[in-house]
């Protein structure tokens, strides 16, 4: 697995602070304190990231801290670079599994929008998470 570092800014709002990425758009965290948004950024990086390769997009190449343009409206307070690991492809596996829970496993992914593998592999990265949190 790749690991890539992206440029982010944060900055001061109203509401305590946000933290955006000027190469992917829409990609955002936001906390009552600069800590929380910005640890909040590296999981924000990741799902993006993840979403742009899921749907077959190509990742724009990450700028260098010092070449990002000054916006006067952005109430900067630092600019940092956040990490995170590429998935590397898909590994096609062979699991047993009860017929009842599949079928369930086969419902919620189709109302998630979901493939099955899709669906498990969304899960599992949670539960990972959580275990990381503890």
């Amino acid at each position: 697995m790749a690991e890539v570092f992206y440029p982010a800014i944060l900055e001061k709002s109203e509401d305590g602070y946000g933290l955006f990425f000027p190469n992917l758009p829409g990609c955002v965290s936001a906390g009552e304190t600069a800590d929380e948004a910005a640890r909040g950024g590296a999981e924000a990086l990741a799902l993006h990231l993840e979403g742009m390769i899921e749907d077959g997009e190509e990742l724009p190449p990450p700028s260098a801290l010092n070449e990002l343009a000054i916006d006067d409206d952005v109430e900067e307070v630092a600019r940092m670079l956040v990490g995170a690991t590429l998935p590397s492809r898909a590994a096609r596996i062979n699991v047993t599994i009860d017929e009842g829970l599949l079928a369930r496993i086969d419902r919620a992914a189709e109302e998630s929008g979901l493939t099955r593998s899709g669906f498990l592999a969304q899960a599992a990265r949670e539960r990972l998470s959580a275990g990381q949190r503890r």
